[in-house]
C-alpha cells in the first residue's frame, strides 16, 4: 500500500512544475494507493489559495475539483483517521529531529497507521520524515 500525500494529488489535478512527473508515476503506478480523509479538506484548501492568488481560474479549480473527485472515487481509498492517529501526529509535531507542521505529521501519521509501505509526495520534509520512520519515500 502506497500513501499518497495531497502535494501529489493537487499536481495531478492542477498544471503544476510537477504535473507531468506526477501524471507519469500515477500511470505507471501499480500499488494500492491510500490517503487519509485529511487530503479532501486540504485539497479544497489549495485551490482555494490558487484562487485566491490568481494562479487559477473557477473554472480550472471547478474542474481540477471533480478530477479529484473521480480520483477519490476510483483509485484512492481515503481512510478515517481515528482519535489515536491525532495524537500521533501530535507527538511527531513534538519531535523537533523530524521538524514537520501539523498538516505533515497528521498524513506522516496516517501512513504509519495504514503500515504503508511507501509514500509518495512533492514535499522534501515529509518525505525524510517519512524516511526516518521506515517508510520509502517515492521520488517523483
Amino acid at each position: 500500500m502506497m500513501y499518497v500525500d495531497t502535494s501529489v494529488l493537487v499536481a495531478l489535478c492542477v498544471r503544476e512544475p510537477k504535473s507531468e512527473a506526477a501524471a507519469n508515476w500515477y500511470e505507471s503506478c501499480e500499488d494500492e494507493l491510500i490517503s487519509g480523509v485529511w487530503c479532501v479538506t486540504e485539497f479544497a484548501s489549495a485551490l482555494s489559495l490558487k484562487r485566491r492568488t490568481g494562479q487559477i481560474s473557477e473554472e480550472q479549480s471547478a474542474s481540477a475539483w471533480q478530477d479529484f473527485e473521480r480520483l477519490c472515487a476510483t483509485d484512492l481509498q481515503l481512510t478515517p483517521i481515528e482519535p489515536p492517529v491525532f495524537h500521533q501526529a501530535a507527538v511527531l509535531s513534538l519531535d523537533t529531529s523530524i521538524g514537520l507542521r501539523a498538516g505533515d505529521a497528521l498524513h506522516l501519521a496516517i501512513a504509519l497507521d495504514c503500515k504503508a509501505h511507501a509514500m509518495v509526495t512533492l514535499d522534501a520534509a515529509l518525505a525524510r520524515a517519512a524516511s526516518m520512520k521506515s517508510i520509502d519515500s517515492i521520488d517523483i
